[in-house]
């Protein structure tokens, strides 16, 4: 297992994700820039949901939800489950923050990731049909339901707010263009599923780090963050990760699923999505006022990938022979 974790190489998200904490730690946007580069983080997400619309194709989403049990349950584990978890890690806030708990909240209202979820469900001989639909889906319903969620469980007096000109700024930034997205994908579906356009997600997600790091930076808020917080969120990701990935293996067990079946349940509903999260949260809270709140999701989003990828593997070595009616037939 050591070996595969360091043999572990990172894509290009998170590179460009280093680089933004970097150039947000030393070159800092100020002033006029800063607003400018709000501006462009507005477009860029706005453009992120438009390709996110013209890649979903509405037809196969339907006849992929006949498999109406697994969805249900992935839903379940991404939406219910986790956001539970949430709330019950309320007493860190008095060893973390309330800020830094805030973040916490945050990242387990976020949906589900598509990319990974996939990838790691195919390594592994599980259901790959099942994956892309059920983290297309948590994709499209957490346009709905993290900010409904977030509205629901972070909004405080003292600190955030939610309000109705937050609904509208997600309308008019997130869902406005997903549907555009939708109406056009006949004509820009081919460009929207090009290699050209994935860097345009990554890119984006960048810029939002970048943006979030440096007004950190220049309010000061990362002089307040020691290594040792660092070091705790990256060891309560990696029991969060391996709670839920054991919480999903039980359960879809008990529910008599299949192998192929309980595979895409683990990968899929115990992912917390990077790419939805942060242009959300810029949404939500300022793409210019994240602070702390974005450090969680970055750190759990990492540790998800580096512990999903070894059991990924781990599956594949198991069962390297099966045949796709021995892995149907098959239930741990």
């Amino acid at each position: 297992m050591l070996q595969r974790i360091l043999s572990y190489r990172p894509d290009l998200l998170i590179w460009l994700i280093l680089l933004g904490v970097i150039a947000g730690i030393v070159l800092p946007v100020r002033g006029e820039a800063a607003e400018i580069a709000d501006w462009v983080v507005k477009i860029a997400i706005g453009f992120l949901f438009f390709l996110y619309g013209a890649r979903l194709a509405p037809k196969e989403a339907l006849k992929g939800l006949m498999h109406w049990r697994l969805h249900l349950l992935i839903v379940i584990f991404t939406f219910v489950v986790f956001p539970l978890l949430g709330l019950a890690m309320k007493p860190l806030s008095v060893l973390v923050g309330e800020e830094m708990y805030m973040g916490i909240l945050f990242t387990t209202l976020v949906p589900s990731t598509v990319q990974s979820s996939v990838a790691f469900t195919s390594i592994a001989r599980g259901n790959v049909a099942a994956s892309i639909v059920a983290a297309s889906t948590s994709s499209l319903l957490g346009v709905f339901l993290t900010p409904l969620l977030v509205f629901l469980l972070m909004a405080t007096p003292g600190g955030i707010h939610i309000d109705s000109s937050t609904f509208f700024s997600i309308g008019a930034q997130l869902l406005l263009p997903f549907f555009i997205g939708q109406i056009l994908r006949p004509w820009v579906k081919d460009f929207a599923a090009s290699p050209m356009t994935k860097k345009v997600d990554q890119i984006s997600i960048g810029l939002v780090v970048y943006v979030s790091f440096s007004e950190g930076m220049v309010q000061g808020i990362w002089s307040t963050v020691s290594w040792m917080s660092i070091l705790g969120l990256v060891l309560g990701s990696v029991v969060f990760v391996y709670l839920m990935l054991w919480m999903t293996s039980v359960v879809s067990r008990k529910l008599h699923f299949n192998y192929e079946d309980q595979v895409a349940i683990q990968f899929a509903g115990t992912k917390k999505s990077l790419a939805a999260g942060l242009p959300m949260a810029a949404v939500m809270f300022g793409s210019g006022g994240l602070g702390l709140l974005i450090l969680p999701l970055m750190i759990f989003h990492q540790v998800q990938l580096i512990i999903c990828s070894v059991r990924a593997s781990t599956y594949a070595q198991r069962f390297p022979e099966q045949s796709e009616e021995s892995t149907t037939a098959h239930t741990w």
